[in-house]
């Protein structure tokens, strides 16, 4: 492969989760079906716009009459917190975060926090010191909102950070907030086309530090030389 960032740095990692790091895709998308086939919505039209969006943004913009949408979002979130069935991390996800310093990196998700910690537990990622989620912010995705956030929480200026994203909206996000993009293409190429490298899976990459204590990206062959 080819190893993306061969000659940066970076002070922290931040990660988008659905997509990025765990594939809940199946299970996503069985309940939203479900929620659009409820309210009388082209089901093939609808589902490629729920990826990388808090529900908030989702339901909202439908505009749809006579709904609480308070009570929509919640009902949505318990739906998808019982339904765990096929999640699943991706390729090499869990070795590559246990490798890195806890401190030195981030979840960054739309998803409610106890949505997240379900899935992550599901998933057998371990659970970050540092968590932004879809409540901690006023704008979710595609604002920069959460990502200059967790840069704060951190420690570290957003262009000091790499963001492993795979859906436009948060590559959008990242992008905003002046942080440097790495694409993850394992589940769905969602990102279309970008001008920033992509990965399918994390097999081959180990997170390194240089002399500096800063983190970097390595091939694992040549992590082991």
């Amino acid at each position: 492969m080819s190893l993306p960032f061969p000659d940066r740095a970076f002070g922290a990692f931040m990660f988008d989760m659905d997509g990025t790091i765990l594939s809940s895709i199946a299970s996503t998308e069985r309940v939203w079906t479900a929620w659009a086939i409820k309210h009388g919505l082209d089901v093939e039209t609808f589902l490629p716009t729920i990826h990388g969006v808090r529900a908030y943004e989702t339901i909202q913009r439908l505009n749809l009459p006579g709904i609480d949408l308070m009570t929509e979002i919640e009902e949505l979130t318990q739906a998808e917190f019982d339904d765990i069935e096929g999640i699943e991390s991706i390729h090499g996800a869990v070795t590559f975060l246990n490798a890195l310093p806890p401190e030195r990196w981030a979840i960054v998700t739309s998803a409610p926090r106890r949505l997240a910690i379900r899935r992550l537990e599901a998933a057998g990622l371990p659970i970050p010191q540092v968590m932004v989620t879809g409540e901690d912010v006023a704008n979710g995705k595609p604002a920069p909102d959460c990502f200059l956030l967790g840069a704060e929480r951190l420690g570290h200026k957003p262009q000091d950070c790499l963001v492993f994203e795979d859906a436009p909206a948060g590559i959008r996000a990242a992008e905003a907030a002046g942080a440097h993009v790495l694409v993850i293409t394992a589940t769905h190429n969602h990102a279309g086309n970008t001008p920033h490298p992509s990965i399918a899976g994390y097999s081959a990459l180990t997170p390194r530090l240089d002399s500096a204590s800063r983190l970097t990206l390595a091939t694992l062959l040549a992590a082991g030389a």
